[in-house]
């Protein structure tokens, strides 16, 4: 029977070096993954009488109402990505939001013949959307036909990352989805 003492010690060594070292340890518990938001792009209207309009109420410190259809015309699942876009200097910060190509066509129609109108932003966002309401409303100056649209939210800076987290996984969830 041979003995190989120095192999045995270097592996010993290696043990015990890696039972020495700290272990990484990541902030990162999963739970990020897991965060969902919703948005909800509704198009300014005239108040209809059939109800298929309703009156909503847009920032939290001077609010302004607008009359929007009920029914979104773009929502998280025409979303491919969306970004949080820094302003010079720190000075604030605005959401921007790329959309598939159904969600790029449906944005330049009603772009297109609607100007002077709003695009008005819902949101949802949060562990078990709890936090949500009516972010913002962009006056429609031109046809957005790139399929890009950008917002400032009425919502704190650490609201629009986990709003924005929660819309590139849901975005990601989806195009999963249609990709089975």
């Amino acid at each position: 029977m041979k003995v190989y003492p120095f192999r045995f010690n270097i592996y010993l060594t290696l043990i015990a070096a890696l039972t020495l070292l700290p272990a990484c340890h990541s902030d990162h518990d999963g739970k990020e993954d897991k965060q969902m938001s919703v948005l909800r792009v509704h198009i300014e209207s005239n108040v209809d009488p059939a109800g298929t309009s309703q009156t909503v109420s847009v920032l939290r410190t001077d609010p302004v109402s607008f009359t929007v259809q009920k029914e979104p015309i773009l929502t998280e699942a025409n979303l491919l990505a969306a970004r949080v876009l820094d302003a010079p200097a720190g000075s604030g910060f605005a959401v921007e939001l790329k959309f598939d190509d159904l969600g790029t066509s449906i944005l330049e129609q009603y772009t297109a013949s609607n100007s002077g109108r709003h695009l008005l932003f819902f949101g949802q966002w949060g562990e078990k959307g709890t936090d949500g309401r009516w972010l913002a409303a962009l006056l429609i100056s031109h046809r957005m036909g790139e399929g890009v649209v950008s917002f400032t939210p009425d919502m704190s800076r650490d609201d629009v990352y986990r709003l924005v987290l929660g819309l590139n996984n849901m975005a990601r969830t989806v195009q999963k989805g249609l990709m089975k």
